[in-house]
């Protein structure tokens, strides 16, 4: 399975961005995929997670109310989209997948494959 992110960038505080993850490879519609954020010296922190199957959507209390997690079976893609952007969501965030019968995949470790992280930075 590879995973390619996109649609980082410099914003103003309060603005928005749309991120995209396209899968290829070997995907599977039990899949979750998740939505992770890194800054250095932090661990890979939790953000947002939808099944492929289904409509069910996980978030972060932070991020509650502001992200919008969304997938397009269609195109192999999953989108994050940001709205009310804060400086303290400036970060590398990565995509993330992987098969999980159980919960909801809020931890790094549930998952195998990775896209290659696109930085976000807000500025105050």
């Amino acid at each position: 399975v590879q995973l390619q992110a996109s649609g980082g960038g410099l914003v103003q505080a309060g603005g928005s961005l749309r991120l995209s993850c396209a899968a290829s490879g070997r995907t599977s519609i039990r899949f979750v995929m998740g939505w992770f954020r890194q800054t250095p010296g932090k661990e890979r922190e939790f953000v947002a997670a939808v099944r492929w199957s289904g409509t069910s959507t996980y978030y972060a209390d932070s991020v509650k109310g502001r992200f919008t997690i969304s997938r397009d079976n269609a195109k192999n893609t999953v989108y994050l989209q940001m709205n009310s952007l804060k400086p303290e969501d400036t970060a590398v965030y990565y995509c993330a997948a992987d098969h999980i019968p159980m919960g909801v995949g809020v931890l790094a470790s549930e998952y195998d494959y990775w896209g290659q992280g696109t930085q976000v930075t807000v500025s105050s």
